[in-house]
């Protein structure tokens, strides 16, 4: 079974807890605070890698954790940074919060993205030793990590994509044409899930890789049969190889199957259905010559008629006629086939490959630039709060005042004390004063609630 979607819990790790600690040693009275800070929490990244080809390890493996960052120590010793978690996943993986986000997309071996930024250590009393604080019995509590939950889409990367109605031909082109080994069988819906193939020429200088995936049914872009599963599949490729079965599929005409498939392609993505396609009639060698031909004649006067009214997938025929609609020939774009036989197979390739070659300088690869990282907490122009009042209580929100509550130990009386006092310094209590906050109301900041006095 191939799987292209996964969601994943994942937690980077909490930083370590700064040490409280005097310098102790003979001869040496009143050493003064040595407290070392705790160690950064381990980061959660993610990598593509080549060695995997779906997310089916993530059916059975659904949580990351980065480790928790030692703990300081005295005589000054910081403690160890937590291991980072790496994550791997296949090229041409999507990655999506929650909300359906866009937070990476991993498309090459080896392209790599923090997606959770493990928590700072707290710093050891060492730190708050001032001219004024000569002995601060304190220290800082380590931040907790980003935890998100993520959802993964999978979409595979090939320069051509194979589609068509159930029982084409698909697999059986595929196997055919590339060292792919398809499950092949004479009925509808053998195919199950997406495969990808390398298509080599004899001389080993070109090649190009295809995907195939299941067959599509009208309605395939709402959903029918999954088929807006499958069509996500083909929306990084160049070029639509489109498989037209000469035989129809259940007596319904093969010209009709063309137009629908074409229709299911604009009703899921315009950028799908702009691709560049070249239209492959397969099965010819089981219906007569005048059958055939007559299949193909009308096959391209679609295609012209698509191409006259600047249809994109059919805009590389009207390059070819320099612009002029009239010198469309849509016969260009129709190859007959046999799957079975092998008949044709290497002229669709070759010129399958001539395609792309134009639309790799046409369109080069571009890889999306990675989205910029969670924001870790600087010192500066970013800090600012605001107190909101709601219901009966105030909130104090903002990441400067946030982040002092988280690392505050509310069990020592000179943290609190310490923490007042920086709340003082930073007006919070005066905005709350002059928002209407009277004592023995209720103010929260972060996770915590105080009474205001």
């Amino acid at each position: 079974m191939f799987y292209d979607h996964a969601k994943i819990e994942i937690r980077a790790g909490r930083g370590g807890n700064g040490c409280m600690s005097f310098r102790r040693e003979k001869f040496v009275p009143k050493g003064g605070p040595d407290g070392g800070d705790g160690g950064d929490g381990g980061d959660v990244i993610l990598e593509a890698t080549n060695r995997m080809r779906d997310l089916m390890y993530f059916q059975r493996q659904r949580h990351f954790r980065g480790e928790d960052g030692r703990p300081g120590q005295g005589a000054n010793k910081h403690g160890k940074r937590g291991e980072d978690a790496l994550v791997s996943v296949p090229p041409g993986t999507q990655i999506r919060d929650e909300n359906g986000e866009l937070l990476a997309d991993l498309t090459n071996n080896g392209q790599s993205f923090v997606i959770a930024r493990g928590g700072e250590g707290g710093r050891g009393n060492a730190r708050f030793a001032t001219s004024t604080r000569r002995a601060p019995r304190f220290s800082e509590l380590g931040l907790a990590g980003e935890e998100l939950t993520l959802m993964l889409e999978l979409k595979l990367l090939a320069d051509a994509g194979l589609l068509g109605f159930p029982n084409a031909g698909k697999s059986s082109l595929l196997r055919m044409i590339s060292h792919a080994k398809p499950k092949v069988a004479n009925y509808p819906f053998t195919t199950v899930a997406p495969m990808l193939g390398t298509v080599e020429e004899p001389d080993h200088r070109n090649q190009f890789t295809v995907a195939d995936i299941p067959g599509l049914l009208e309605g395939a872009s709402q959903g029918v049969g999954l088929g807006d599963q499958f069509l996500v599949h083909l929306e990084r490729t160049r070029l639509l190889i489109h498989l037209v079965d000469a035989t129809g599929y259940y007596g319904r005409d093969p010209v009709d199957n063309f137009l629908t498939i074409n229709k299911e392609l604009a009703g899921f993505s315009p950028e799908l259905a702009a691709k560049w396609q070249l239209v492959a009639v397969n099965k010819i060698d089981l219906v007569d010559e005048t059958a055939a031909k007559d299949l193909t004649a009308r096959l391209a006067e679609e295609i012209v008629s698509l191409s006259r009214a600047h249809d994109p997938a059919f805009g590389w025929l009207l390059q070819d006629a320099e612009g002029d609609p009239d010198k469309i020939d849509g016969s260009r774009a129709v190859l007959n086939i046999s799957a079975a036989t092998g008949a044709g197979a290497r002229k669709l390739t070759r010129q399958a490959y001539a395609l792309l070659q134009r639309a790799w300088l046409r369109e080069p690869a571009v890889i999306a630039p990675e989205p910029e990282g969670h924001i870790t907490y600087r010192p500066g122009a970013e800090d600012h709060w605001q107190v909101v009042k709601e219901g009966g209580r105030y909130l104090v929100t903002g990441q400067v005042v946030e982040r002092l509550v988280a690392r505050t130990d509310f069990e020592n009386e000179e943290a609190v004390g310490f923490l007042q006092e920086r709340l003082e310094r930073l007006g919070v209590s005066d905005a709350l004063r002059q928002a209407g906050a009277a004592p023995g109301e209720d103010v929260v900041i972060g996770d915590m609630e105080f009474e205001f006095w």
